[in-house]
């Protein structure tokens, strides 16, 4: 079985690393000595998801969990869930907060922690204030000049959304049952706008989320029945380095920026795939 490229786990990613760096940290340690010379002092940093790497996870007879990499072999079997370590019980994914550790899986992922580093001790030194929002995976349609919005970490749904328009059923890899939190690009601007305009003290990561999370099989099934294409089909397909599940509580967003995600992720994803192949 085709498994994904599983020999070099994460090579195309750090291929890019160096790009990452220049523009994520270096520019970030630029902006930030600038602010520091010109007396700012406040905020807004962009930051995702991806800094987590894998999730929150739970056991029956356990606390919660933050699992590392899984095994070559249970993925080899077709055992994507993650399990306890020594009792092989199969865990369960919870909400995760912003306190969670940060385990980056990517060359992304890690340049954004870096910024997130700059951005405490810039806080640290100069007594300033940053609102730091982590965006959940993000959708939307194209932009003015018709460029799409692009994410390093959240390019299934454009993927899905390629495969559709050309006729194609949406690839789902692992078993589908992988849970994500999807947000329009909308709600990320509402989010963005509103902490701008209010003042968070101190350094604070806030979760920028739905709160309504979907596994990828719901994403892609809701995406084909919404232009009536082909159904997903599950591929088997994965990498080691690929996370399970993720998905964050957006309650401190809420009371930090009184912000709610208004648009639905099902109802978002069926307009965006109608849009995106010609039906509106």
């Amino acid at each position: 079985m085709d498994r994904g490229g599983q020999g070099r786990p994460g090579a195309e990613g750090l291929r890019w690393a160096a790009l990452f760096a220049t523009h994520n940290d270096v520019g970030t340690a630029v902006l930030l000595a600038a602010m520091e010379r010109a007396g700012v002092r406040r905020l807004v940093l962009g930051s995702t998801v991806a800094v987590y790497g894998e999730g929150r996870y739970r056991g029956m007879r356990s606390g919660p969990f933050y699992p590392g990499l899984r095994r070559r072999g249970d993925l080899d079997r077709g055992l994507f869930d993650h399990r306890a370590p020594r009792s092989g019980e199969v865990l369960t994914w919870e909400p995760m907060g912003e306190d969670a550790p940060l385990r980056p899986r990517s060359a992304y992922a890690a340049s954004k922690v870096a910024q997130e580093h700059y951005a405490l001790a810039w806080v640290a030194n100069t007594g300033g204030h940053a609102a730091v929002l982590r965006y959940h995976h993000l959708y939307g349609e194209p932009v003015a000049d018709g460029r799409r919005p692009r994410s390093a970490e959240s390019g299934v749904v454009a993927r899905f959304l390629a495969e559709l328009a050309a006729g194609r059923p949406p690839r789902v890899f692992e078993d589908g049952g992988q849970v994500r939190d999807f947000m329009h690009v909308r709600d990320a601007a509402a989010a963005t706008a509103a902490a701008v305009t209010r003042v968070v003290p101190g350094f604070v990561p806030l979760n920028i989320a739905s709160g309504r999370p979907l596994t990828l099989w719901e994403v892609a099934s809701t995406m084909a029945k919404a232009v009536d294409g082909p159904s997903p089909v599950v591929t088997g397909q994965c990498r080691i380095t690929d996370i399970r599940h993720v998905v964050a509580n957006p309650e401190r967003a809420r009371h930090a920026l009184d912000f709610n995600a208004r648009i639905i992720p099902a109802k978002g994803l069926a307009e965006y795939a109608a849009r995106g192949v010609g039906r509106r």
